[in-house]
């Protein structure tokens, strides 16, 4: 799907949110972010649940990224 860039349209950024809503939503998501939860509690990291939240996001979001690039070939 690609990060939206500057100037993109409503309709871009609609799908793009869409899209961030399903790996949200996904089960794996979940599984992560727990575990990273768990992990980060234990680690006493401030805001931890929101720490887990964002890394699991950005590691889903980096693991699609990283699939369209050798998808289309460019590595």
């Amino acid at each position: 799907m690609g990060i939206p860039r500057p100037g993109f349209q409503d309709e871009e950024i609609k799908r793009w949110l869409n899209h961030i809503a399903l790996i949200c939503l996904s089960e794996e998501f979940q599984e992560l972010k727990k575990e990273l939860e768990q992990i980060y509690r234990q680690s006493e990291v401030e805001n931890y649940a929101l720490a887990a939240f964002v890394d699991a996001l950005y590691a889903f979001v980096a693991q699609e990224e990283e699939n369209l690039i050798c998808q289309s070939g460019t590595l």
